[in-house]
């Protein structure tokens, strides 16, 4: 573990003090094709700018619009989604509802191909899957501002709350619903749907089983980031691309691996051995108890 979390903040590697660096720390700019020009991330008028943090020797990415980096994901997704010379283009943000015209969310990009009319032809759907942490990101992002070139080396391990990516939380909390509720109804509209990510999230995910591309109506972006130039600019850069079968993946991927009922069984005993132990007689009921 290296001694503070952070690896970028907006948009450089916070051992970067270069006047560019320091003019997007000062006025809070983002240079992954955000909406707006700032940093918008948590508050719009007091933005938590940090694209991505250290685990351990690997960084990993804790802000979608990162993954925006000259747009190489949709150029990525694009080559998924449609034949080679089509015209496409892309538009973030675009909500999806239910037939009852309840929304089952925003899709993050929506890759759009189109003639020569300027009429849609085809659609895919690229959903942007960063990190979330666990632990206190603010307080050292915080400190880091108050001073950078001197704040760069600091020794954050002694701190508490030392902030982690949860891959664990971000795969059931987020990345799952996203293909439960999104995914499924582009599934139904037999529309492909891309993932992007990077190499250390997908690792933690369950094995998925690969199929050929022709044949995937769902494919894994997988990327990191470039860091032998530590001091200068991170880069993105696409690992593989793994291609699936949405529904095998939703399977896979919402299924719990399923263990013996030992440990919990368990816990069931330490719970009653304390409740009989403090002298609270448990009630008694049988299932007809109510008849």
């Amino acid at each position: 573990m290296l001694n503070q979390p952070l690896a970028e903040v907006f948009g450089f590697p916070v051992g970067n003090v270069t006047a560019t660096a320091s003019r997007y720390r000062r006025l809070r700019l983002c240079p992954f094709n955000n909406k707006v020009p700032n940093c918008t991330k948590d508050k719009a008028d007091d933005p938590l700018g940090v694209c991505s943090v250290f685990h351990g020797e690997q960084v990993a990415v804790t802000c979608p619009v990162r993954f925006r980096e000259e747009w190489l994901i949709a150029e990525h997704a694009a080559a998924f989604f449609f034949p080679k010379r089509v015209k496409w283009t892309s538009l973030t943000e675009v909500r999806l509802n239910d037939r009852h015209g309840n929304t089952a969310g925003n899709i993050d990009v929506v890759l759009v191909s189109y003639d020569n009319q300027g009429k849609v032809t085809d659609f895919g759907a690229l959903e942007v899957q960063a990190v979330y942490i666990s632990g206190n990101v603010r307080r050292p992002f915080d400190h880091y501002m108050q001073n950078p070139r001197v704040n760069a080396g600091m020794d954050w391990r002694r701190e508490g709350n030392y902030p982690r990516p949860d891959y664990l939380s971000s795969s059931r909390k987020r990345l799952a619903p996203q293909l439960i509720f999104k995914g499924g109804i582009l599934k139904t509209w037999g529309k492909k749907m891309a993932v992007a990510l990077d190499q250390g999230f997908f690792a933690t995910l369950p094995a998925l089983r690969e199929s050929e591309s022709v044949k995937a109506d769902m494919a894994w972006l997988v990327y990191d980031l470039d860091t032998s130039h530590r001091n200068e600019r991170y880069s993105l850069r696409k690992k593989r691309t793994v291609y699936t079968s949405f529904t095998e993946s939703l399977d896979q991927i919402t299924r719990p691996e399923i263990g013996e009922p030992t440990e919990f069984i368990h816990r069931l005993q330490e719970k009653l051995d304390e409740k009989l132990e403090n002298g609270v007689a448990p009630e008694t009921k049988t299932l007809d108890a109510g008849f």
